[in-house]
């Protein structure tokens, strides 16, 4: 009885195993692979296979296009005979059709880039720098069609761009995503026209989020995707076919690493820039670097805080109020400062003609100084 007890337990055992081993085989067999990548649970709707990429592309690719541009430059050429009569004073006159050779002339330079369309007003969105003092523009589309189009909106500082399609056919636009929700890790889809060939699609995982370039180019999204010059402008795509960020460098020094300009960013301003052109920024008129302990060491301070002006831009809100060179802010509307990049950053929430007040340290005694903030001028 007992024997039979225990070859019944065995049994057992081997069915449930032989039984999982099954189980496990067909599950993985309905895939066509052993088992799909994991992303984001905000794209659990996306049904992944070997042809997603290309099926997310097919879907959405139809909205980005080429920018072709041309600026018209004025070159000086070298003119021999420029002042014969004047210094001779023979009357010879020079052919004019000769003194074209040699007099300034205007050279159209061309350049191209990405861009994409984000509604059913054909407004496209790009880089500005790919479209800045652009006389000509025109768009390809992916099936081969060419429009004009013209500047609506324009923002150097966060390289931001609004162009209007002259065009009353609708074209395909691409839905824009949330930014915010994206992970280092998640797969997204880079489509533009690098060196001039047009929809070229590359792929890869984003690398890292907050990343900064320059002062300007601030809170980029870091990415593998291989981005080339006529990149800019481009869509980065998720997977589920939505602009999650705008594609605007390259580290020159590293191959494989690019950046984007998250997609939130162009959404808090694209009101602005489609309605006023631009985007109205407040500006107190310094240049500025943290107090480091060397600094401290240098000029004598009881303690190394605050943010040192290095120059007043002459005429300026900081020069109107008095502010001066070497001048260091402690605080500004009553909240301590450690860093230039703090004092950029809480100026850029006010807006022009609000007052500030800040504490600072000059001649080793505080003061305090009250200054308008006024319209960032043009670049």
């Amino acid at each position: 009885m007992k024997n039979k007890t225990i070859l019944s337990l065995i049994c057992a055992s081997l069915s449930i195993i032989l039984l999982s081993f099954i189980a496990f085989n067909f599950v993985n067999s309905t895939n066509g692979f052993i088992s799909p990548p994991l992303y984001s649970e905000k794209e659990t709707n996306v049904s992944w296979g070997p042809d997603t990429i290309a099926d997310i592309v097919e879907n959405v690719g139809g909205a980005v296009v080429n920018i072709d541009v041309v600026k018209m430059e004025q070159q000086t050429f070298f003119n021999p005979f420029k002042d014969f009569e004047k210094n001779f004073g023979f009357g010879f006159e020079i052919n004019p059709n000769f003194k074209d050779f040699y007099e300034e002339r205007l050279i159209p330079i061309k350049g191209n880039g990405s861009g994409f369309v984000i509604d059913e007003k054909n407004h496209i969105l790009t880089n500005a720098h790919v479209v800045k003092n652009a006389d000509k523009i025109k768009i390809t589309t992916r099936d081969g069609k060419t429009f004009d189009a013209e500047i609506i909106g324009i923002d150097s500082t966060i390289d931001l761009a609004v162009l209007k399609v002259k065009t009353n056919t609708k074209l395909p636009y691409l839905s824009l995503g949330d930014s915010s929700k994206i992970r280092p890790g998640q797969w997204v889809i880079a489509i533009g026209n690098p060196y001039g060939f047009s929809n070229t699609v590359t792929a890869g995982i984003i690398s890292a989020t907050g990343r900064a370039l320059d002062a300007n180019k601030k809170n980029l999204i870091q990415l593998d995707a291989p981005i080339n010059p006529g990149n800019s402008g481009g869509p980065l795509i998720n997977l589920k076919g939505e602009a999650i960020g705008i594609n605007v460098a390259i580290a020159p020094q590293a191959q494989g690493i690019g950046f984007a300009i998250p997609i939130n960013s162009a959404k808090e301003v694209l009101n602005e820039l489609i309605t006023k052109g631009k985007i109205v920024r407040p500006w107190l008129g310094v240049y500025m670097r943290d107090v480091d302990e060397g600094i401290a060491s240098y000029m004598n301070l009881p303690i190394p805080e605050g943010v040192l002006i290095m120059e007043v831009v002459k005429d300026s809100p900081a020069d109107k109020s008095g502010l001066k060179k070497y001048d260091i802010i402690r605080e500004i509307d009553g909240n301590k400062v450690k860093s230039a990049e703090e004092v950029s950053s809480y100026i850029a929430k006010k807006k022009p003609g609000d007052t500030i007040k800040m504490i600072i340290y000059r001649d080793k005694k505080l003061w305090t100084i009250n200054a308008k903030l006024a319209e960032r001028p043009k670049d």
